[in-house]
C-alpha cells in the first residue's frame, strides 16, 4: 500500500498546489479539506498518524510563533505612522526618481537579507515601499517582485543569510571565509544580471518613459504633506533605534521566534496606543494581535503537515535513494543534478525541510573519495535557495510579499504573476549556477 499512498498524498498536495493559482479561491477552506482527506487515508494504513501528537510535532511552532510576533510588531509600527513617515523622508530624497529608488531598494534590502532572514527584511520594508509608490503615484508591484527575487539570492551570501545556510554551515563546519571565497564570485555576477533585467523586463512596464520624471508640483504638494515636525522626528528617531537592535539581535541570537516575541512587546511598551478607550488599554497587545493577517499563518501549517505525511509514508527516503544511487555518475553531472532537485523541491516545500532531507545525503557523497566537497557544497546551497524563486510556498518571503500585497491591494502582484517572474529568475540563476559548477569543476579539480 506504500506507492498507492505516496501517489495518493502527493496528488493532494499538487492539489494546494493547483487551487493557490486561483486567485478568488479560498485557499485556506481548500488547503484545510485537503489535509483532511491526505490526513484520513494516512492513518488507514499508518496507526502512528491517528495520535494527535503527530500533527502537534509536524508543525515548527518556532516558525508560526515568529510570524505572529513579527505581523503583530509590523501592525504596531503602521499604526504608529512610522511607515508614513519614513515613506515621506525617501520621497523627499528621491524626488522623480523611480527608476534610482528601485536600485537602491533592491540592494539595501539584498545586503541586509544576507545577514538576517529574508522574512524579517520583508515585513519592515514592504509596508514602507507600498506607501512610498503610492505616495509618488506608481504601482508597487515592481518593487515587491525585485525585492522576492532579490532576497532569495541574497539567501546564498553568507552562513547566516537563512536558516537553511545555518544548518548547512554548522553540519560541515563552513565559516564566513567559505561562503566569501567559494560563493560570492557567482552571486556578484547573478546580482548584477538580475538588477539589470529587472529594470529592463520588469520595472520598465510599470514605468512610463515620458513620465518617469514627475512634476515638480506634484513632490512640492507631497513635500508639504510630510509631517516632519519635531514632534515626528523623536518617535521616528525611537522606532529606527529599535529596528536597529532588533536586526541585530537576530543576527546573534539564534532562536529568532524569541526575539521576536519579546520585541513585540518591547515595541508596544514604545508606541502605546494614543487612542485607548475603556475597551482598549493603551498597552494592548490583544489588540494588534487581532489585526494579524491569519491566513499565510494557516497556510504554513498545512505545509509542515503535508511535508510530515510524506515524510512518514517513505516519499521523502525514496527521493534520498534515487539521489545516493547517483554517487558513482561523474562529480559535475551529480553536482547540476543536487543543483537542480534542491531547486525543484525547494519550490514546492519550504526549503528548511529539503536541506534537512539532502544532509545526510551529501555526507554520504564526500565521504566517497573519488568526489570533492567543494562542488556538492556549492550546489547544495545554491539550490536550497534559489529554488524559493519557483513557487511562493517555497519562500516564506515570498509567501509573505504575496500576502502583503493582497492586504494592501496592490494592483497586478498575483500568484501567477510571482509563479512567472520568480520562475523565470530562478531558472535564470540555476543556469548561472550550472555555468558556474562547471567552472569550478573543470578548472579547478
Amino acid at each position: 500500500m506504500e506507492p498507492f499512498l505516496q501517489i495518493f498524498v502527493g496528488l493532494c498536495f499538487i492539489g494546494l498546489i493547483i487551487v493557490l493559482f486561483f486567485e478568488k479561491v479560498d485557499y485556506i477552506l481548500y488547503s484545510v479539506a485537503l489535509i483532511i482527506i491526505a490526513s484520513l487515508v494516512t492513518a488507514i494504513f499508518i496507526p502512528e498518524t491517528r495520535d494527535l501528537t503527530f500533527f502537534m510535532n509536524a508543525v515548527k511552532w518556532e516558525v508560526i510563533f515568529f510570524f505572529i510576533a513579527i505581523f503583530a510588531i509590523v501592525e504596531i509600527l503602521k499604526e504608529s505612522g512610522f511607515f508614513d513617515e519614513i515613506g515621506f523622508r525617501i520621497i523627499k530624497h528621491y524626488k522623480t526618481k523611480p527608476r534610482k529608488l528601485f536600485y537602491v531598494i533592491c540592494i539595501v534590502t539584498t545586503l541586509l537579507a544576507s545577514v538576517i532572514a529574508g522574512i524579517s527584511i520583508v515585513a519592515i520594508f514592504i509596508p514602507i515601499i507600498i506607501v512610498i509608490c503610492r505616495k509618488i503615484k506608481i504601482n508597487p508591484t515592481p518593487f515587491l517582485l525585485g525585492i522576492s527575487v532579490c532576497v532569495n539570492l541574497a539567501a546564498t551570501l553568507t552562513p547566516v543569510g537563512s536558516a537553511q545556510n545555518i544548518l548547512i554551515a554548522n553540519e560541515f563546519s563552513l565559516d564566513f571565509n567559505w561562503f566569501l571565497v567559494h560563493i560570492i564570485p557567482y552571486f556578484l555576477l547573478t546580482f548584477v544580471i538580475t538588477l539589470f533585467t529587472l529594470d529592463r523586463f520588469v520595472l520598465t512596464k510599470f514605468l512610463n518613459d515620458r513620465r518617469e520624471e514627475l512634476e515638480e508640483e506634484k513632490i512640492q504638494e507631497l513635500s508639504e504633506e510630510s509631517p516632519s515636525s519635531d514632534k515626528h522626528n523623536r518617535p521616528i528617531l525611537k522606532n529606527l533605534i529599535l529596528l536597529a537592535i532588533f536586526i541585530v539581535s537576530l543576527i546573534i541570537i539564534p532562536e529568532s521566534y524569541l526575539v521576536s516575541l519579546v520585541f513585540s512587546i518591547i515595541f508596544l511598551i514604545f508606541n502605546p496606543n494614543k487612542k485607548s478607550d475603556v475597551s482598549h488599554h493603551k498597552y494592548s497587545l490583544i489588540r494588534y494581535l487581532q489585526k494579524v493577517d491569519y491566513k499565510l499563518i494557516y497556510f504554513f501549517i498545512c505545509l509542515f503537515i503535508f511535508i510530515a505525511l510524506m515524510e512518514i509514508n517513505g516519499t521523502l527516503l525514496l527521493l534520498e535513494s534515487l539521489i545516493e544511487n547517483l554517487a558513482f555518475q561523474n562529480e559535475l553531472l551529480l553536482s547540476i543534478i543536487i543543483l537542480i532537485t534542491t531547486s525543484l523541491l525547494s519550490g514546492f516545500l519550504d526549503n528548511t525541510p529539503v536541506t534537512i532531507i539532502f544532509i545526510p545525503i551529501i555526507e554520504i557523497l564526500i565521504a566517497n573519495p573519488n568526489f570533492y566537497a567543494f562542488p556538492l557544497f556549492v550546489a547544495f546551497i545554491l539550490g536550497v535557495n534559489l529554488g524559493g524563486n519557483f513557487l511562493p510556498q517555497g519562500s516564506p518571503a515570498d509567501l509573505m510579499i504575496l500576502e502583503l500585497g493582497r492586504a494592501n491591494n496592490v494592483k497586478g502582484l498575483t500568484y501567477k504573476k510571482m509563479v512567472k517572474t520568480g520562475g523565470s529568475y530562478a531558472f535564470l540563476h540555476i543556469l548561472l549556477g550550472i555555468g558556474y559548477l562547471t567552472v569550478i569543476v573543470l578548472c579547478f579539480p
